[in-house]
């Protein structure tokens, strides 16, 4: 019975709100833990007799278990969306996850790089190479337009508006964005496109940006490798990832002045609470700008 309501609401995250595979299993997993739960209690319990009770104490039981606090708050997000879905589709009248709530979560400030660590790290790229120029452009689109290594992995040819300056990106739920894209960027994307991608002996996939030397789309396991051993080669002793140049990118936007709602547009945030996790800024950043900027320090 858990199973059929199971596979219903994965088709409604499918097909109406355009959820990846990857997140689909994320909720598989979280979800099926409760039915494991109730079976292992010993409770014949089905989806529509949940009581609160049932949740506190799955709650409670996950945490001795020691997952972590930021799952159990994933874990608490994936029941209430369930259970609002059952809801909607009149299998029960009552949402048992209404007062549920999920642990508090400090917010943590990602790893962001200098722009002098970002053209260190993007100079250690051999450009002598095929490889090496597909990643330098691949690098390049990351950092100059804040994309999410799935976005830049999945970038069609026909989204590439060089002339004008802008791609079209398609985030997550299968929502469309339009993002500016630099000069600098643009010409190692070029280079890439002219000289790399158009004389690959066989192409798989012909719309999509970035190939690997097979002609198929790039994994993002292959881009994260690629990142983490550009970092070693330049030398940096911070945690590098794919996702190190959006923080970046986002990060050295609003220090340069950028409007946070401009910034969340290209992010491509939902809401603008998450964007504001970039607002933090240095202690010397902070200090200079208030010498310079504040009346009082202007004699």
């Amino acid at each position: 019975m858990w199973r059929t309501y199971f596979r219903s609401f994965e088709s409604y995250l499918k097909l109406t709100r355009g959820y990846s595979d990857h997140t689909l299993a994320a909720y598989r997993s979280d979800l099926e833990k409760l039915p494991a739960y109730l079976e292992l209690r010993g409770w014949e319990t089905g989806v529509r007799e949940i009581e609160r009770m049932h949740l506190d104490g799955f709650l409670r039981y996950v945490a001795e278990l020691g997952l972590a606090p930021r799952s159990q708050a994933r874990l608490v997000s994936a029941l209430k969306t369930f259970y609002a879905f059952l809801l909607d589709e009149g299998v029960i009248n009552i949402d048992p996850t209404e007062l549920l709530r999920a642990p508090k979560l400090g917010r943590k400030i990602p790893e962001v790089l200098s722009y002098e660590e970002v053209r260190s790290l993007l100079g250690a790229i051999d450009l002598s190479t095929d490889h090496g120029l597909r990643d330098r452009a691949l690098l390049e689109v990351l950092y100059a337009c804040g994309l999410r290594v799935s976005e830049a992995t999945s970038l069609r040819l026909s989204n590439l508006y060089l002339t004008d300056s802008f791609l079209r990106v398609t985030g997550k739920g299968n929502k469309e964005r339009i993002v500016p894209i630099g000069p600098g960027a643009i010409k190692h994307l070029e280079i890439y496109l002219q000289h790399v991608r158009n004389n690959l002996p066989v192409i798989n996939d012909e719309n999509t940006v970035f190939l690997n030397r097979r002609g198929g789309a790039l994994s993002r396991v292959s881009v994260f490798t690629a990142v983490k051993r550009y970092a070693v080669e330049a030398g940096l002793q911070k945690h590098v990832s794919p996702h190190t140049f959006r923080h970046s990118f986002a990060t050295h936007l609003i220090e340069g002045g950028a409007d946070l709602r401009a910034v969340q547009e290209m992010l491509g945030h939902e809401s603008i609470l998450t964007t504001e996790i970039y607002t933090h800024l240095d202690t010397d950043f902070l200090r200079e700008t208030i010498l310079s900027f504040h009346p009082a320090n202007k004699a």
